[in-house]
């Protein structure tokens, strides 16, 4: 079990493409992966383009440990790179994992990086498997790189091996993959995931969110639209529109958890969105009380955003231990409710003897949100009042999250009050489902609420399991069995 009962999030990718004989995208690539660390803290990787022989370094771990000053050195500059931070919501944390995704074949090779999950994985890796393909990882991005693959050895370019590609593969997919010519970035028909756009004085640069854009000193241009291939050469850019039809479903977390807070998803600021969703608790769970504080750090936006509403003064209310890195494993429940006090601290001089409204986005299994009512009930806090960005978290995600069943979710098999008495809270509200297409005002995007509401964009797949190509003898003897009867 995790730590802390958080959403994990896939991945983030970027891809830079260099031109006129420039130089830099090692340490472009390097800087990009640490502002998107927040997406992925299991392992990353860097390739690099050197004249069509692609170099790659990836490891796990985070992008500073990974990538030392030694291995920087090491990697050969080239006018192309790809890289990608990584946490698995399919395969086993280990290097064979990591990403970008290597394939080298007779047509030139290419790097893959991915964000998401497919939904049909499993079918088409059998029938990969089937065909004689020999797979080497767990992870549904290497299904998605011999699709590709296959689709180039019968077309005449990458870019069209990409777009029949993405005719096969279903789910949610931002990639970005490098050949030993072009860069290409691709969104699937739905746009689960987010990724942009952005221009690097006359260059081109791809990113999961805005915010690595800023940190390479890129312009963000636009964001890449939900079934389109955006192409990049030496004749320039170009884009493709894939045959399906495109019905735009970002999945709405990205606005109340994981995208930063200065980043900009699908045209609208994730920093005002989460101003928004705390003002609409104001207004739709009021409480009379001292002071408001967010949980660090998704909530201290919307905290700040409740403050304003309901004219109740925002406050410090926790302190977060900046370094912490990866949410790790403990074995035991003792060290579990530890290292949520390793993590967060309560400042006692905001909350003691005060009636506190708590501000976080979401709650999966609720034993982090005990542990944290209980670090302000020992702080003095006389009252507390949490309120949550989120509705209540009821059906398992298919499309680029951990969860994968209802088995651990509270909200599935709770109400309302009885989760209020269980985290040990004076009362406990959810944003309304209804506010959820207003948090992104500025974006004409739909969103994915299938989490919430159970229903989904794109038909759930046959196995849910994370670790769905990892099953022992046993399991896959019972599991045939099961099919066989059907």
């Amino acid at each position: 079990m995790h730590a802390f009962d958080k959403l994990h999030e896939e991945c983030g990718v970027f891809g830079i493409y260099l031109r006129d004989g420039k130089t830099g995208v090692v340490p472009a690539a390097y800087h990009a992966l640490y502002a998107l660390q927040h997406r992925g803290q299991e392992s990353c990787g860097i390739a690099v383009n050197n004249d069509g022989v692609i170099d790659c370094y990836k490891d796990v771990g985070l992008v500073n440990e990974v990538f030392t000053r030694d291995v920087l050195e090491k990697l050969h500059e080239g006018s192309m790179a790809v890289g990608h931070c990584r946490y698995g919501t399919t395969g086993t944390q280990s290097r064979g994992n990591a990403q970008p995704m290597l394939v080298n074949h007779l047509k030139g090779g290419l790097a893959l990086c991915h964000n998401g999950n497919l939904v049909n994985a499993r079918e088409l890796r059998e029938e990969l498997e089937l065909g004689g393909a020999i797979f080497h990882t767990t992870s549904d991005t290497e299904v998605i790189a011999y699709i590709i693959t296959q689709e180039r050895l019968k077309c005449e370019s990458i870019e069209q091996a990409v777009l029949r590609a993405m005719e096969r593969i279903e789910g949610a997919y931002s990639l970005v993959i490098m050949s030993p010519q072009k860069l290409i970035a691709a969104r699937d028909p739905h746009g689960f995931r987010p990724l942009c756009m952005g221009d690097l004085d006359g260059d081109v640069v791809f990113a999961s969110e805005s915010c690595a854009l800023d940190a390479v000193g890129a312009t963000f241009v636009r964001d890449v639209e939900p079934g389109e291939t955006v192409v990049v050469s030496a004749e320039g850019v170009r884009s493709l529109r894939c045959g399906r039809k495109c019905d735009s479903s970002l999945c709405v977390f990205e606005f109340i958890y994981f995208a930063r807070p200065d980043s900009v998803v699908d045209g609208s600021s994730v920093h005002v969105a989460r101003l928004r969703a705390g003002a609409f608790l104001a207004l739709d769970h009021p409480v009379q009380a001292d002071v408001v504080i967010g949980v660090p750090d998704s909530g201290i936006d919307a905290a700040i955003g409740y403050a304003r509403q309901s004219g109740i003064p925002y406050g410090i209310g926790f302190i977060k231990n900046k370094y912490i890195g990866r949410t790790f494993i403990q074995p035991t429940q003792k060290q579990r409710q530890n290292s949520v006090r390793i993590k967060l601290n309560a400042v006692r001089s905001t909350v003691e003897g005060k009636r506190v409204v708590l501000i976080d986005d979401s709650i999966v299994r609720g034993t982090t949100s005990a542990h944290i009512v209980s670090l302000l009930r020992e702080a003095g806090a006389t009252e507390v009042h949490m309120r949550l960005t989120a509705p209540p978290f009821r059906f398992p995600c298919y499309f680029g999250t951990d969860i994968d069943s209802t088995d651990n979710l509270i909200a599935a098999h709770h109400s309302v009050e009885e989760i209020a008495e269980i985290i040990g809270v004076d009362s406990l509200g959810f944003l309304n489902v209804e506010h959820l297409p207003k948090l992104a005002d500025h974006s004409t995007c739909g969103f994915c609420e299938g989490c919430f509401t159970g229903k989904y964009p794109v038909d759930p797949p046959r196995d849910t399991a994370k670790l769905k190509f990892e099953r022992s003898l046993t399991e896959r003897r019972s599991q045939q069995t099961e099919e066989g009867s059907l």
